[in-house]
């Protein structure tokens, strides 16, 4: 085998909650994760020596900023390899917006090149490196529903989500990650989720218990700073979603719906609003 594709696979929040700052810094979290059909392309040619990677964006980085050459680099080096690989990154899921697309990508890299190098590492062994990379990075090996804790990188698999459609929308604005954390003020959280509700209803396959229980606490930071978000939400309710929720630290806010009629028909609606990214998407509901 000398060339490998892999779909890295989009994430949304079911439901996220921030527990209290750490020694180390980071913050612990509790959160179920779900992966979606919205994903990158990674596409790994075996070569000698060198990592290298292309990307079909501009403005993209192509190196050491770039999380998928990061995992290449960090994998290359725990396996003292003499393998090299040309990677390219055909990008889908939008950048900065809460939906892991980073994170996904090396994902993929380090779940490709294992195969590709023949390391023949476990997915134990593969998540210890991907939690070096980052909190989302061991979610996206498995894809499928978790709960993560930790600062998200300690995963236990949940019953599958009840296969659904997802619309996703981002506005036009980026949001960084460590602002939103840093700025996490828990006096101003009002609703807190109930995890051990979310955990029944997807062990029942209680779509609607799900889409009642949908709580993300970082919404008490995104949205106060870019009211277009709740917006968002407010118009994929009106337009028929079960529920709408910001992902992540934002600002793509995603609705759930039972059918891929609908779906279309919420996308549809908020592309006429004027919202300049918009997806529909099937959940992964197989751990993979």
């Amino acid at each position: 085998m000398d060339m490998l594709t892999l779909h890295a696979y989009a994430k949304i929040n079911l439901a996220l909650d921030v527990l209290y700052k750490r020694a180390d810094g980071y913050h612990e979290v509790t959160m179920v994760m779900q992966a979606v059909r919205l994903a990158d392309t990674i596409t790994l040619v075996d070569q000698p020596h060198d990592i290298e990677l292309s990307v079909s964006i501009p403005g993209l980085p192509a190196d050491s900023g770039n999380l998928a050459y990061r995992a290449a680099a960090l994998l290359k080096s725990y396996a003292a390899s003499q393998q090299g690989a040309h990677i390219r990154l055909d990008k889908r899921i939008p950048l900065a917006a809460g939906l892991a697309g980073g994170s996904a990508d090396a994902a993929a890299v380090l779940k490709g090149l294992n195969t590709l190098w023949g390391l023949n590492l476990g997915l134990d062994k593969l998540s210890k490196l991907a939690a070096q990379l980052g909190s989302d990075v061991p979610f996206c090996l498995f894809n499928g529903t978790m709960q993560a804790t930790g600062r998200g990188e300690l995963l236990e698999p949940l019953p599958p989500l009840k296969p659904c459609y997802v619309v996703l929308a981002k506005p036009a604005i980026a949001v960084s990650t460590s602002w939103v954390y840093q700025n996490f003020n828990p006096g101003k959280v009002t609703v807190r989720p109930d995890i051990r509700a979310m955990r029944t209803c997807l062990a029942q396959g209680n779509l609607a218990g799900v889409a009642q229980n949908l709580v993300n606490v970082l919404e008490s930071v995104t949205i106060p700073a870019y009211p277009e978000i709740a917006k968002i939400k407010e118009s994929m309710l009106t337009y028929g979603a079960m529920a709408a929720l910001m992902s992540g630290s934002g600002p793509t806010v995603f609705g759930l719906t039972s059918c891929q009629e609908q779906a279309q028909d919420i996308a549809c609606r908020l592309q006429a609003e004027g919202v300049p990214e918009i997806f529909v998407a099937e959940t992964v509901s197989k751990v993979e």
